[in-house]
């Protein structure tokens, strides 16, 4: 091991600790199956080794021959996805006692720990498998990191494709398991009514504000009630234009960030911010540029479609007469010359009333109740956090107050993603990081932000106990009682 890494080092001269908001583990499937057994009984089990509701995940793809992958589309998926070319990282990625032992080699302090699977079990469409998984996943990391709390932090499977489910689980993972994290599909698969028995696999997705099939309310509430926070890290691999059949890479890129803007533009749009003020979201994975985007698209959406910028091209206001008149001058030979009145009054007709709209349709922002672009800040601003891997040479577009709408600075937070391919060398994790300083992309300050002030804003907003008994809990009440 090297005990004096260059992220060690790195670590040692920072004042001040740094908080991992996105780490992975991998499971000993073995270990998994037996929990698994324990929860469902064999009969669950054995559906689970047949279960192709993730087509970017299993063994499908391999065992089909290049005829079925196209017949079937079954998306290609990632090659050796964990760090397999190295013993001692393939083995930290399992054993919690030496990923333990191993954080400060990292120059990570504490680790909020996305084990095994828990962003993959919510999805799977059997109820009772999917359920039986998410509690069997809870279970297991509960048994494997109780030892090791006071640097890592595990991270509940919660499955939501009704609230009534996702609520009975999070009550178990909170009240008896003790868990202080979780994480919930970005999105769920529902059949579409008309085509469920003919077309089993055409479905909608519901990211749970605008148009979902459940009120998801009483969950946010319970998320209130229960300190906890929603995060939200599910692939969209395998969905519309992420299912290559013949190229991972073309699959891979981007697949976080989509399933994020979808459930992040959802909630805003859906007013739940507006509703439950207080309350933080996190998207992990899929760095913070896709976040400045949807700001900056929904500040320009606002000031052209809210209801009274509407006004300026209501087909009301327009004058029939002027509008033939200028055809008939500028596109006289296209209509004919001269037009009769009545072909005046045709003409300008068939150009404004194709579909009629009902004028108390017309406010796509009702639900947050926009007044003003200034109130997104706390709306949009405030709540929602964005996870980035420490590589990742945009993050510091977050920052960038000039360009940002608002002049904001989005709550980017740090994920070292340690667990998965895109680490091969956990020893230099903070070392990649810290090179947006070296290179300019980020200032010390930005990097203090990025790495441990906003981390605190996001895990302590509703649970202030969040960091007691690990390593960091002096460090983040000072930093808490700073501000």
């Amino acid at each position: 091991m090297k005990t004096n890494s260059k992220s060690a080092r790195i670590r040692q001269r920072l004042s001040h600790p740094v908080i991992d908001s996105d780490g992975h583990s991998t499971d000993f499937s073995h270990l998994f199956d037996q929990y698994l057994r324990d929860v469902a009984g064999e009969e669950v089990f054995r559906r689970s080794a047949t279960n192709a509701d993730l087509p970017f995940l299993g063994s499908r793809w391999y065992k089909a021959s290049p005829q079925q992958r196209r017949d079937e589309w079954i998306p290609r998926p990632g090659w050796w996805g964990v760090p397999a070319g190295n013993a001692l990282d393939l083995a930290t990625a399992q054993i919690p006692k030496l990923l333990y032992e191993r954080l400060p080699e990292a120059g990570l302090d504490v680790t909020v720990l996305y084990a095994g699977k828990v962003f993959i079990q919510g999805m799977i469409n059997d109820e009772e498998l999917r359920r039986a998984s998410c509690r069997a996943s809870n279970l297991l990391h509960r048994d494997l990191y109780q030892d090791y709390s006071d640097r890592i932090i595990p991270v509940a499977a919660v499955p939501a494709h009704t609230p009534e489910e996702a609520i009975e689980e999070l009550e178990f993972c909170v009240r008896e398991l003790g868990y202080r994290a979780f994480t919930m599909p970005s999105y769920i698969k529902r059949p579409i009514p008309k085509y469920k028995s003919e077309f089993p696999r055409a479905c909608w997705i519901d990211t749970y504000g605008i148009d979902s099939e459940y009120d998801y309310d009483p969950l946010w509430r319970k998320c209130l009630e229960l300190k906890v926070v929603p995060t939200f890290h599910s692939s969209s691999q395998g969905a519309f234009f992420r299912a290559s059949i013949s190229n991972f890479t073309y699959n891979h890129i981007g697949h976080f960030a989509q399933s994020a803007e979808a459930v992040c533009k959802s909630l805003f749009l859906g007013g739940v911010t507006r509703r439950f003020p207080g309350l933080n979201f996190a998207f992990l994975e899929g760095g913070a540029s896709w976040g400045t985007t949807l700001l900056s698209d929904l500040v320009g959406h606002w000031k052209k479609r809210n209801v009274a910028a509407l006004e300026r091209v209501n087909p009301a206001r327009l004058d029939p007469a002027r509008y033939a008149e200028l055809c008939e001058t500028y596109a006289g030979s296209l209509l004919g010359n001269r037009l009769s009145s009545e072909q005046r009054s045709m003409l300008a007709r068939t150009q404004t009333t194709a579909f009629e709209e009902d004028p108390a349709r017309l406010d796509e922002f009702e639900r947050v109740g926009l007044s003003s672009v200034e109130e997104m800040h706390d709306l949009f601003v405030k709540p929602f956090f964005f996870g980035c891997e420490g590589d990742d040479p945009m993050t510091g577009v977050a920052f960038d107050t000039k360009r940002n709408p608002l002049h904001a600075k989005l709550n980017a937070i740090f994920g070292s993603d340690i667990g998965h391919f895109d680490v091969p060398e956990i020893a230099e994790v903070l070392e990649e990081t810290y090179e947006a300083v070296e290179h300019g992309l980020m200032t010390e300050q930005e990097f203090h932000d990025f790495v441990f002030a906003n981390p605190i804003k996001l895990w302590t907003s509703v649970n202030p106990d969040f960091f007691k008994g690990t390593v960091v809990e002096d460090h983040v009440a000072k930093a808490r009682l700073a501000n």
